[in-house]
């Protein structure tokens, strides 16, 4: 798998936060970003995200390329503005969250307990 890091002038979540609320403003659409219709749209990206994946092998998956890489580009980009738009309409701080979220997980899945296997741990 390919990562790369971010450039210098990479965007922070606020600042793509702060873009897509003038984006949204601009259009009149705060009248439709309601959290239920945002969570779903985010919903519809994700499967749209999935479909990127269907009936590719798991070696496929792990090394899109051309078009393919740009298409599961898109559809990741479009469920993290859905994400950033929902967490601005419901005034969710995002990293705060997913820290808190990410300290659970490690009491939920002790290392211990966890390491190697990926099977959750209330069906082993």
């Amino acid at each position: 798998m390919t990562r790369r890091k971010p450039s210098p002038s990479t965007p922070t979540l606020a600042a793509l936060r702060r873009q897509l609320r003038q984006f949204a403003a601009a259009r009149e659409w705060e009248q439709f970003h309601t959290p239920k219709n945002l969570a779903m749209a985010l919903s519809v990206e994700a499967a749209e995200l999935l479909e990127c994946f269907q009936w590719l092998t798991p070696e496929q998956s792990a090394r899109p390329g051309g078009a393919e890489r740009r298409a599961i580009e898109e559809e990741m980009a479009d469920v993290l503005l859905y994400l950033l738009r929902l967490s601005d309409v419901l005034g969710v701080d995002l990293p705060r969250a997913a820290q808190r979220k990410m300290a659970v997980n490690a009491r939920k899945y002790p290392v211990a307990l966890a390491r190697g296997n990926a099977r959750k741990y209330s069906r082993r």
